[in-house]
C-alpha cells in the first residue's frame, strides 16, 4: 500500500517502517497515525514478515510525539485522539507475535517515546535523546508511559522522567535499561537491521509465544504463569520449527527456521 507520511520497506522478511515527517520532526498528525495502524495490521498478517522496525526519517528525530499545530486546529478532545489512534498502536505493538524493534536514531518525546517503549527493545542512536515531553505543556503522560516507564525503571526514576521532562541521554537510558544497546548514527541501522535480521530467522512461532507469555506476566502470580507457560510450551513443541531445532542439534548443524 502507498503510504503519505510513513514509508515501508521489507528487507529479508524485516519490515521497516518509517515515520516520515522530517520536516516536522516526524510528529504525528492523524493521518501518520493511521497509516502506522495500517501498516501494523497488514505486518501482523504478512506471513513474509517476521520482524518489525520502526525508526523516524533522517538523524534529528524518532519522533517528537503529537503534533501540536494539528492538535491546536482540530475539533477532537485530546482523550479521542488518544483513545482512537494512539492506544490502538501500542496494544497492537504489544499484541502482534513479531518482534518490533524500535530503532530510536534521534529525539523522542512524548507519545514518541511512549510508541518506543511499547516495543519489544529498543536500540538507540549514542547522539539520540528521550524526553517525557508531556508535563512541559502541563500535560500527564499518555499512550502507555505510565504503563511501561515504572517496570521498566522503577517507580522513583519514572516519577522522576514524567514530571520533569528532563532530557535522558542515551548513556543514561542505557544505564537504566530503557534501551538495549546504543550505537553511533553512522553505524545504527546496519547494527538495528542486523538484530532484526537475526530474530527474522530465528524460530519465530516460539518468540511470538514468548512475548505473549511476558505480556501475561505483567499481571500473573506466579501459579498461574506457571501453568500458563506449560502450556505454551505445549504449543510451541507442536511448532514446525520446534521439530527443526532438535534435529539440527542431533545432526550437529545450524537450524533452518521458518517460522511454523
Amino acid at each position: 500500500m502507498n503510504y503519505e507520511n510513513i514509508l515501508t520497506e521489507n528487507k529479508n522478511n524485516v519490515l521497516v517502517i518509517t515515520l516520515n515527517r522530517p520536516e516536522n520532526y516526524n510528529a504525528f498528525d492523524e493521518k501518520m497515525r493511521m497509516e502506522l495502524l495500517d501498516a501494523l495490521k497488514s505486518a501482523e498478517r504478512d506471513k513474509l514478515v517476521r520482524a518489525i522496525v520502526i525508526r523516524g526519517a533522517g538523524e534529528k528525530a524518532f519522533s517528537s510525539g503529537q503534533d501540536l499545530k494539528e492538535y491546536s486546529i482540530v475539533k477532537k478532545s485530546i482523550r479521542e485522539i488518544i483513545e482512537k489512534s494512539y492506544n490502538p498502536i501500542i496494544k497492537l505493538i504489544r499484541t502482534i507475535e513479531k518482534p518490533i524493534i524500535g530503532m530510536i536514531n534521534g529525539v523522542a518525546a512524548g507519545a514518541g517515546f511512549s510508541i518506543a517503549l511499547a516495543c519489544d527493545m529498543r536500540i538507540m542512536s549514542s547522539s539520540a535523546k528521550l524526553i517525557q515531553a508531556f508535563v512541559r505543556i502541563g500535560l500527564v503522560a499518555d499512550s502507555g508511559s505510565h504503563f511501561f516507564l515504572p517496570r521498566l525503571v522503577g517507580m522513583a526514576r519514572a516519577f522522576e522522567y514524567a514530571t520533569t521532562g528532563r532530557e535522558i541521554s542515551a548513556e543514561e537510558a542505557l544505564q537504566v535499561g530503557l534501551v538495549n544497546k546504543i550505537f553511533p548514527i553512522n553505524e545504527l541501522e546496519n547494527e538495528t537491521l542486523k538484530i532484526a535480521t537475526q530474530f527474522a530467522e530465528g524460530p519465530t512461532k516460539a518468540i511470538g509465544i514468548i512475548k505473549r507469555t511476558l505480556n501475561k506476566s505483567l499481571a500473573s502470580d506466579l501459579e498461574t504463569l506457571l501453568a500458563y507457560e506449560a502450556q505454551m510450551q505445549e504449543l510451541a513443541s507442536k511448532t514446525e520449527d520446534h521439530a527443526e531445532g532438535v534435529k539440527a542439534f542431533l545432526e550437529k548443524r545450524k537450524a533452518i527456521f521458518l517460522g511454523k
